[in-house]
Formats: structure tokens, sequence, C-alpha cells
């Protein structure tokens, strides 16, 4: 009985507690990747930070999806210019098992000041994860053997094929790109 008694307490205490905060968009969460090295926040949004160990399992998923990944920096005017084509594609293909996930190659020390507000200005619901890894010599090669390391870069794969595309692209062309990948038209 006493037990019981506890277990309730704890129940209304956690409901209680959760009740009088607001929501937080955990931006990265259900990505089933490493644990981040950081994790920064406004309150309202949280954005994992990575070394390549914890994010390359990300690129190679073997379920039933498709990942539509893009390298991108708010400092980067072409990656700015191209990320509602992803916000387009990720809700329109979403009831069709594709996950757009956004891997920003922001500077650790922007990511309160440029990132976050970023991300909450241009409302993005694509998941957004931050890539925080020096080692990009090591790193690039295994996203994908002909990137040179600009951005942007775009890794479209599945469990059967891979793509990967290191320019620019129109809502069109990534449009096309997912569909020669895939049977979602």
């Amino acid at each position: 009985m006493k037990l019981c008694v506890t277990c309730l307490f704890f129940v209304i205490l956690i409901s209680c507690n959760r009740a009088g905060k607001k929501e937080v968009r955990k931006v990265d969460e259900g990505l089933k990747m490493g644990l981040p090295k950081n994790v920064v926040t406004d309150g309202a949004i949280q954005i994992g930070v990575y070394d390549f160990e914890g994010l390359e399992p990300l690129l190679n998923r073997k379920n039933g999806k498709t990942y539509v990944v893009n390298f991108w920096a708010t400092w980067c005017k072409p990656c700015v210019a191209e990320l509602p084509y992803f916000e387009r594609l990720g809700e329109k293909y979403k009831d069709s098992g594709v996950e757009v996930v956004l891997v920003s190659l922001d500077m650790p020390g922007t990511l309160d000041k440029k990132l976050l507000p970023f991300v909450k200005r241009e409302a993005l619901t694509s998941r957004v994860v931050v890539l925080d890894d020096p080692r990009q010599n090591d790193w690039i090669p295994k996203v994908a053997e002909e990137w040179s390391g600009a951005i942007p870069a775009t890794l479209i794969y599945n469990k059967d094929r891979r793509a990967f595309y290191e320019s620019s692209l129109t809502y069109t062309e990534l449009e096309e790109n997912l569909n020669a990948l895939t049977d979602t038209k």
C-alpha cells in the first residue's frame, strides 16, 4: 500500500511538473544516433551536437525509410536558399517513409546566437543536428568518397541505394533525385 501511494505521488508530481512547462521541441529526437557531446537549447528548441562517431549511425540506416541528409550552415548563402526545398520535400513525403535531416556545420561558438535563432525564425520542421568534428579529412570520405567537403551537400539513401550531390539543388532536382532512388511519386 505504501508503495502504491509513493508511486501515485511521483506520477502526480511528474504530471504537474510537465503541465507547468512549455513543450520543448527536440529537433533531433528519435534519430537513434550516438549520444550528443553537447546540446544547445533556447528553452523551446534543443539541438544535439555530435562528433562524427555519434552522427555516423544516421548515415547508415537499413530500415524501411529513405533519408535525405543535407549538410549546410547558416553562413552559407546557397545552403540557406535551398532549405525551403528540403522543408517542402519533407512535408510532402513524410507519409511515404521519407525523413529529412539537416546537419548543420555551423561553428560551435555560434550555435546560441546564430543557429538556434535561425531555426526558430525559419520555423524549420525537419530534424536539425550539428556536426562538430574537426577531423573532416577522416569523416568527409565516410559520408561520400567523392565529397570534396564543400557545402551544400546532400546524401539521399535507403537500405538499397545511395546517391550524393555536392551542389545546390532546386526543388525539382531534389524531388527528381529522391524519386530516382525510390518509388515515391
